[in-house]
């Protein structure tokens, strides 16, 4: 029998740790909600092999990766257990392990960790928000300012601060009187196509691929 092959086949299910979702049970239960809906092409992968699929919001990203690697430490769970953070900041490491044990207000010890297990969304949340202006504008609805997004192709290149002034900016005349997290952030990924998303930050687009990969089980989980 291959190396490997045994673990492949005792996994039973996916977990992702991931920040967000402020201190209450409430709001983390509302962000679950929402970005069950952006992976549920993932999680209806997870589904057809009858494995679990869990999603849990931990409040910061401290108590994010600080889940994930409890996690870990537990044996014999049968998970691909992943996490999910914002990069805070512009990616210029080799790869999202090195670049949260280089960051000055991380320095996470990820020794050991696969790095297929590891993502970020780059440089934050509203990043991959900001890829589907349509959804946008159906969600904030008369005078959305859609012209007041970025125009760029990578819209990982932005500043997370320059991100939320140019949806400030876009939501500033609408009903909803300006894009706020807590309020809107996952109402929104119920309704942002994960093609567009994609298309526009290849943070989203190797997490797709890489859980798509491990879910086939073409590559062991570490």
């Amino acid at each position: 029998m291959a190396p490997g092959r045994n673990r492949r086949q005792s996994v039973t299910g996916v977990t992702i740790y991931m920040e967000g979702g402020g201190d209450s049970w409430h709001l983390k239960a509302q962000l679950r909600q929402g970005m069950d809906e952006f992976l549920a092409s993932l999680k209806s992968q997870v589904q057809s092999k009858r494995w679990k699929w869990k999603l849990t919001p931990c409040g910061g990203r401290r108590a994010a990766h600080d889940a994930f690697m409890n996690a870990r430490r537990r044996p014999g769970r049968g998970e691909i257990i992943i996490l999910l953070v914002d990069s805070e900041g512009p990616v210029t490491a080799a790869t999202p392990t090195q670049h949260l044990q280089a960051r000055p207000n991380d320095q996470w010890d990820l020794t050991g960790v696969a790095e297929n297990v590891i993502h970020l969304m780059i440089q934050c949340m509203e990043t991959w928000i900001i890829a589907d202006p349509e959804a946008l504008a159906k969600y904030f609805g008369r005078h959305f300012n859609s012209s007041a997004l970025p125009r760029r192709h990578n819209l990982e290149e932005i500043p997370g601060p320059e991100v939320t002034r140019a949806l400030a900016r876009a939501t500033q005349r609408t009903t909803k009187r300006e894009y706020r997290k807590i309020r809107d952030a996952s109402a929104l990924l119920r309704l942002i196509e994960p093609h567009k998303v994609r298309r526009r930050g290849a943070s989203c687009e190797r997490m797709f691929n890489e859980l798509g990969v491990l879910i086939s089980g073409d590559r062991d989980p570490s």
